[in-house]
């Protein structure tokens, strides 16, 4: 597996974007000034993810998505990982934000993060249509933090 920064095209992986963010308007409020990075199998993108600077030292990951073939094999935490080394140069903090279903939060919980705060009614405010997850609609989002 080898992973690479992505700086020209990015929407290439618009498919695989869709899997971690539904809506194409919200990916592209951060794809653009965000960095993307892709993970290859051979010449196969299987995990995608992008990150933000924010303010001072912080840095958010605004998306991340494995492939459905490669899920529950530990590449989604090991793109993290990669990440939070890589950032860890120029930010303090990590954050992430996810909808409150067991299989996200127990991701992140699974990769260091612990739990910073919540924003009410975002994916009701932000998303033209109903986010299903765990078989229930997503409200609020839940922001989880790691030290890097």
């Amino acid at each position: 597996m080898e992973i690479k920064l992505i700086d020209i095209d990015k929407k290439r992986f618009l498919a695989l974007l869709l899997e971690g963010d539904e809506q194409e308007s919200m990916i592209d409020r951060y794809l653009g000034r965000g960095d993307m990075f892709v993970m290859y199998d051979g010449d196969m993108p299987v995990v995608v993810a992008v990150v933000t600077k924010e303010k001072r030292g912080v840095c958010e990951l605004k998306n991340i998505a494995v492939d459905r073939s490669y899920r529950r094999c530990g590449l989604g935490k090991n793109m993290v990982e990669y990440l939070c080394s890589l950032f860890g140069s120029d930010c303090h903090t990590m954050l992430v934000g996810t909808g409150d279903s067991f299989a996200t939060t127990a991701f992140y919980r699974n990769c260091g993060f612990v739990y910073s705060h919540t924003v009410a009614d975002f994916f009701v405010d932000n998303y033209d249509h109903p986010i299903i997850e765990d078989g229930r609609q997503l409200r609020d989002m839940i922001y989880f933090k790691r030290n890097l």
